[in-house]
């Protein structure tokens, strides 16, 4: 076999039987399990989260940094120059749209809620010395900066260079299975591949679910304050069947007239509020703080990055999910904390 079989299931015309049916069942085991038994799962998965933090922490950590290093040496290396599709091939997006669709597909929602809400949260409940000081105040952005740096998109660039790579110069298909070939080689087509593509869907999906709930709970908030709508279940419900309607439409309508021009509008309406907030906020301060940010970020990169609680267990059971369970999390999804 040199290809993965597809075939109409119900109203999807074109879907791998194998993953499809697998990744569905376990997704609506895991949603009917949380469902009906909710204080039972939240132990269970709380104890799965603490045992992968605490005991594989570290190499978690190691994986993050190894594929910064290896994503700054394909940029300056020969590989860097490799084109992503045939040699005569131009961009089919400006850079603006393809930026616009990098943000709104992969961090949008996420950036929007944990933007704010991270460095406060780091503030007031700091990893180490004491909250709510000048020390906190650079402790939590040197954070912030972290989770949104140069470590989280050295993994997104390594998983779409992968799958650009394999797609459009090797001609395989366009899924997780194929950055796999130079290892299983044509077993990428059969139930090595779709056990590959059921991982990454199943991690993905409950990627998204929880971004979007966390999405979900700041607009509703924000309704509340703004027009007075009640904020419950029913209408964090009606906005996620609403926003997940959006987003099948534009699915449906296809890459140009629907993601690209809803990130282009997504992108406007940043640029929007940015501006708002730097015209009508503290504008100096927002300015020299971005500035001092940045040289923090950079002068403590290389022990955040390593940062796994070594020397301090008493400490690292209480707050070792802190920076541990984000970059465990990065593997699920794009964006998010887990």
């Amino acid at each position: 076999m040199d290809h993965v079989k597809v075939g109409r299931l119900g109203p999807f015309p074109r879907v791998s039987k194998p993953v499809f049916l697998t990744s569905a069942i376990l997704i609506l085991a895991f949603i009917i399990f949380g469902a009906l038994f909710n204080e039972q799962a939240e132990v269970v998965f709380n104890q799965a989260k603490a045992f992968v933090s605490l005991r594989f922490g570290w190499f978690f950590i190691v994986v993050v940094n190894l594929t910064l290093v290896m994503s700054i040496y394909m940029i300056f290396s020969r590989y860097g120059d490799i084109r992503l599709g045939h040699q005569n091939e131009r961009p089919e997006y400006n850079m603006v749209s393809w930026i616009g669709m990098l943000f709104s597909a992969g961090i949008g929602i996420g950036l929007l809620y944990w933007g704010t809400a991270e460095p406060l949260y780091h503030f007031m409940a700091p990893p180490l010395g004491e909250a709510e000081t000048v020390a906190a105040a650079k402790q939590a952005m040197n954070i912030s900066f972290l989770h949104y740096g140069l470590h989280v998109w050295a993994l997104y660039g390594m998983v779409a260079l992968s799958l650009a790579y394999f797609h459009y110069r090797v001609g395989l298909p366009l899924a997780i299975r194929s950055t796999l070939y130079p290892i299983l080689g044509k077993k990428i087509y059969g139930g090595w591949g779709h056990t590959v593509d059921t991982l990454a869907v199943f991690g993905t999906m409950f990627g998204v679910v929880t971004t979007l709930g966390l999405g979900v709970l700041q607009i509703n908030s924000g309704l509340e304050t703004l027009f007075g709508i009640p904020n419950n279940i029913t209408v964090q419900i009606i906005l996620i069947g609403f926003i997940t309607m959006l987003a099948g439409l534009s699915l449906f309508m296809g890459l140009d007239k629907g993601i690209k021009r809803l990130s282009d509008t997504n992108i406007l309406f940043t640029v929007i509020l940015l501006s708002f907030v730097i015209i009508f906020g503290p504008t100096q301060f927002i300015f020299n703080s971005f500035v001092e940010n940045i040289g923090n970020y950079l002068h403590q990169i290389v022990p955040l990055g390593l940062w796994a609680f070594g020397l301090s267990l008493i400490e690292a059971k209480k707050t070792g999910k802190l920076l541990g369970r984000f970059f465990i999390g990065l593997g699920g999804s794009a964006g998010h904390h887990s």
